[in-house]
């Protein structure tokens, strides 16, 4: 049987049927697609209207591309839903992280000394003898090393050097070397004290401020108390 010529010439967009033109209108409007199902229904409809009746496409091939655009639209409003959830976890966080403000918090964090005296929390290993307190500069130089008990417990670190002269001013890290026998079998960190005087969330995280500067998350703080 003859085809009318007009079968094969039914008007439609330039692009129907050209795998190549498709593939480039997909990648620049897959956005526009992955949240407007009914544009890629539309798509597929004139695509079926405007095949070649000698070639037509198979019916399988039209299920695996509406299977692939379902896809991809769930991944889409999947990765939106996650991220409206996580600016909502984050605001949460701040939220309740507000009543921290005022407290004294102990945390894992450099010391940002300016002569007066620091509270500590020192603790070394259980097995060790001996314990020393290390100070270090923020250019990573040993600057003081301190004999401790090993035993957890607090203390005042007057940042003086060994002939009683104060430290300069400036950021210092502390940690804990605890030795048996003479030999060095850890290193712990020393856990700082100070005020917290603000709360906020950074791309996400929530972020503390402590009254002498410092900047920690609020998941390096390991204790809470009333200010003395």
């Amino acid at each position: 049987m003859d085809i009318p010529p007009t079968a094969q010439s039914a008007p439609g967009p330039a692009s129907a049927g050209r795998p190549g033109a498709d593939a480039d209108a997909a990648r620049k409007g897959g956005t526009m697609i992955g949240s407007d199902f009914e544009t890629f229904l539309k798509m597929l409809t004139v695509q079926m209207q405007n095949q070649d009746p000698l070639n037509p496409m198979e019916s399988t091939e039209f299920a695996t591309q509406l299977a692939a655009f379902s896809t991809v639209e769930q991944q889409v409003r999947t990765n939106d839903l996650l991220s409206a959830l996580g600016a909502q976890m984050g605001a949460l966080s701040v939220s309740q992280l507000s009543g921290w403000v005022g407290m004294a918090a102990r945390a894992d964090m450099p010391v940002n000394f300016s002569g007066s005296p620091v509270t500590l929390t020192v603790k070394g290993d259980h097995l060790a003898d001996s314990a020393t307190l290390v100070v270090s500069d923020a250019l990573g130089n040993e600057v003081q090393r301190l004999s401790v008990s090993t035993d957890r417990h607090e203390m005042e670190w007057a940042g003086v050097s060994a002939s009683g002269a104060p430290l300069p001013a400036g950021t210092y890290s502390l940690t804990v070397e605890s030795h048996l026998r003479g030999e060095l079998i850890s290193v712990d960190p020393v856990h700082v004290h100070a005020r917290i005087v603000e709360a906020r969330n950074e791309d996400g995280t929530p972020i503390l401020v402590m009254d002498s500067g410092q900047e920690v998350e609020s998941s390096d703080v390991v204790g809470l108390r009333e200010p003395s």
